[in-house]
């Protein structure tokens, strides 16, 4: 399974979504992740509005296989329920 982590530079909730991912691609061998700094790719909330179809207030906005989870505190409660973490 691919995760994409939207995110951008000193963000608190954007660094433990690092973490998560790191530790559940530690545990599994089907878990990838690839995180994307928006600012060094000039990617905007508004970008990232249209990939999930709603409003976008904060960041992290974590994607896996293409399906939106949500922020930090919704990919770590999916990666409980769904993942194993």
């Amino acid at each position: 399974m691919r995760t994409v982590i939207f995110g951008r530079p000193g963000c608190g909730y954007c660094t433990r979504a690092v973490q998560i991912a790191e530790r559940l691609s530690q545990q599994r061998d089907d878990f990838s992740f690839e995180y994307i700094d928006m600012y060094a790719q000039g990617i905007s909330k508004t970008d990232l509005e249209k990939l999930t179809g709603n409003p976008v207030h904060t960041v992290p906005q974590v994607f896996i296989d293409d399906q939106h989870i949500g922020g930090c505190t919704e990919f770590e409660a999916y990666s409980r329920q769904h993942l194993g973490l």
